[in-house]
């Protein structure tokens, strides 16, 4: 069963007078313990779609499903707490607080959600373990590499047992080795954790690891 759905997604934006349409009907599900990626070029609506998928847009037309809850775009204390609860992000720049530690980052994003004291502690060890994180997770995330960096950005994503992953450009910014590394990593959220994965990329790889593979072009999907 998906826990994730478009049906029929427009977003149209204006530019002074003109009227520029990103989305164009786009339908799409994605369902626990499986992998997708969703590849374009630039300019295509990719990351629109995946924003708002994810809460952080509203669609100009068109239903977004959430673990069974329809997200209605006129209730702004909605998408918050769907985020909260059901949305894991993992951004291609990271987004990790400088001055704090691999640990305090997904702490934070723990007490986002409601868990707090020695219990975000604990959770937030067990969630850098599952990404082979526990031995840096003391160390400021300014002196992390790239791939320990997007390693702590999805532990951050799991915080609070989100059901769905969203990942844009999650190997953007690393070598390839790693990149490959992250991708096994994603693969093994979804099955050992029976997460819904969808990743955003311009990266071939994605298309050897994922259980489906979406093109998307000028907003409307092909296939």
């Amino acid at each position: 069963m998906a826990v994730l759905e478009a049906h029929d997604v427009t977003k149209d934006f204006r530019e002074g007078r003109e009227v520029v349409s990103v989305l164009k009907g786009v339908s799409l599900a994605v369902e626990r313990g499986e992998v997708v990626g969703l590849e374009g070029p630039s300019g295509s609506g990719k990351t629109t779609l995946l924003f708002i998928l994810g809460g952080l847009l509203t669609p100009s037309s068109g239903r977004v499903i959430i673990e069974g809850e329809e997200v209605d775009p006129s209730r702004t204390d909605q998408l918050p707490d769907v985020r909260k609860r059901s949305i894991g992000f993992a951004f291609q720049h990271f987004n990790l607080f400088p001055a704090l530690t691999a640990a305090e980052n997904v702490e934070y994003a723990l007490n986002i959600k409601g868990v707090r004291g020695p219990a975000a502690r604990r959770e937030a060890e067990r969630l850098l373990e599952v990404v082979d994180m526990a031995d840096r997770r003391r160390l400021r995330s300014r002196h992390l590499s790239g791939g320990q960096k997007q390693r702590v950005a999805i532990a951050r994503a799991l915080a609070g047992q989100a059901a769905i992953i969203l990942a844009d450009e999650p190997t953007a910014s690393i070598d390839s080795q790693l990149g490959s590394q992250i991708l096994d990593l994603f693969v093994r959220l979804a099955r050992d954790e029976n997460r819904a994965v969808l990743i955003v990329s311009h990266d071939t790889k994605v298309r050897a690891i994922a259980d489906r593979n979406i093109q998307i072009r000028d907003g409307c999907l092909l296939g």
